[in-house]
């Protein structure tokens, strides 16, 4: 089934997003919506935010990769799922040329992804479970634009994908606005307590966790000081 859908999250929210990253969005979610930790990018530096577009692909068959680039445009990141677990290397250097042609941000999998170097050269960023130069078929239906699992977060078409270098972040879509709006008061936030610990002021002191240490029986005890070193005996 290939499901053709305009859902679209507030643009506005997604450039909060990817200003201001994964970290800090996700805080603002509460600590919600992450992918597993096996998801990395396949090169430091690339951040990305924009709209799901999903794929439910069988292991080692990248047939609906190919369906799925027509339902992709500006803005989107594609999302690739897999029916059980697969490290193939079932996205390479041609799929991100066809899909940067149409103004995709980049790509999130929970499989392998090959040609590296030419997709650092081009700078299509992707985040996938493994690498891989394994390759696949072309040969079994699946889905696009279907609700997937990717790496244990439940991901539906038109949520906003976040991903850096910390890692990957689902948003939903009907929350992109309220999220991003608390992620810009926490960005505050914190800009404040960053120019407090920049005078010197402890963490300890201004999260008044100096209470909670003795609460919790935390004591200080200064160490008794050593005596003088003793010399040989000259007999």
């Amino acid at each position: 089934m290939i499901v053709r859908t305009r859902r679209r999250p507030d643009p506005e929210a997604v450039a909060v997003f990817e200003r201001l990253g994964v970290a800090t969005a996700h805080e603002a979610m509460g600590r919600r919506g992450l992918t597993d930790a096996v998801l990395r990018p396949i090169y430091p530096g690339a951040r990305v935010a924009g709209r799901a577009v999903t794929v439910l692909s069988q292991p080692g068959d990248n047939l609906m990769i190919h369906a799925c680039i027509e339902q992709c445009g500006p803005g989107d990141v594609l999302v690739v799922a897999t029916t059980s677990l697969s490290t193939d290397g079932m996205f390479g250097e041609l799929f991100a040329t066809q899909l940067a042609a149409r103004g995709v941000r980049g790509l999130v999998i929970d499989a392998g992804v090959r040609d590296v170097a030419e997709l650092t050269a081009m700078g299509f960023p992707a985040w996938s479970r493994a690498i891989s130069a394994q390759g696949t078929v072309k040969a079994t239906p699946g889905s696009v634009n279907v609700p997937v699992v990717v790496a244990g977060a439940y991901i539906r078409p038109g949520d906003v994908i976040v991903a850096d270098d910390d890692g990957v972040l689902v948003v939903p879509h009907e929350d992109a606005s309220q999220v991003a709006a608390t992620a810009l008061a926490r960005e505050a936030a914190e800009q404040g307590k960053r120019e407090k610990f920049r005078s010197g002021v402890l963490g300890l002191d201004l999260y008044g966790m100096r209470e909670t240490l003795a609460r919790l029986g935390v004591t200080y005890v200064d160490e008794e000081p050593e005596g003088p070193a003793r010399g040989g005996s000259d007999g």
